[in-house]
């Protein structure tokens, strides 16, 4: 994922030390949502298309621990780094318990920041390639086979179509964050014209009838920017 495709969110209580994180990103080519409490923080989760959360643990409203914990309940598998200015161990043990991929302890220096975002998202993207190499995907009772575009539960057997199987695939890579709908345009029709989001649609929607019969799976709009599939 190129720099410019990402947006990070900084949810960051001391003012100037939030605006230099975000000007400095800025300039390295992210984009930065910047957040002064955990509050804030999460509803900009919600409504944004997030690539990875900074995020400082002593907040007003909502600390960063339990913002994190949030985001986490919302099955996100977006990557989170804390910034606090604490250096206990037990902090950093809840910290990792909270869903931490990374821990920086103020003061830090900008250049270090950017190569653990960096290390961050390497480690992020090698597990999604690992992921689209898979041959068998567990959704609850249902086995996903894409190389074969079969799907199975128990003794029933749906052949998928190949545009039911790219999309669920890219679902599946990607489960508990949101499928941009125009990069999965893009990617299996080719092109993000109307007729093809149209068509798009069709498709999420046989998807959906697939499991119909167990709530918890679900394939859901996310507000207008795409889809997510959630597995409870």
């Amino acid at each position: 994922m190129n720099k410019e495709e990402m947006t990070i969110l900084v949810v960051e209580d001391d003012s100037n030390l939030g605006r230099m994180l975000s000007d400095y990103l800025r300039v390295k080519g992210y984009q930065v949502i910047l957040k002064k409490d955990g509050e804030e923080g999460y509803q900009a989760f919600l409504e944004e298309k997030i690539t990875l959360c900074l995020l400082d643990v002593m907040m007003p409203k909502k600390d960063g621990f339990t913002l994190a914990k949030d985001i986490r309940k919302l099955k996100s598998k977006v990557p989170i780094i804390f910034l606090t200015a604490k250096s206990m161990e037990e902090d950093v043990k809840e910290g990792f318990k909270s869903g931490a991929d990374d821990y920086i302890t103020k003061p830090f220096s900008m250049e270090v920041l950017q190569m653990r975002i960096e290390a961050v998202m390497r480690r992020v993207s090698e597990m999604k390639e690992e992921l689209s190499a898979k041959k068998e995907f567990k959704i609850k009772d249902f086995t996903f086979y894409p190389n074969k575009r079969l799907i199975i539960k128990g003794n029933e057997e749906k052949k998928l179509t190949s545009k039911e199987n790219d999309l669920l695939k890219l679902l599946v890579i990607y489960e508990g964050e949101v499928v941009d709908r125009n990069d999965a345009l893009k990617m299996i029709w080719g092109d993000d014209n109307y007729f093809n989001s149209r068509s798009m649609d069709v498709y999420i929607t046989k998807l959906r009838k697939i499991f119909k019969e167990d709530g918890n799976i679900q394939i859901i709009n996310s507000h207008g920017k795409g889809f997510k599939l959630l597995v409870e």
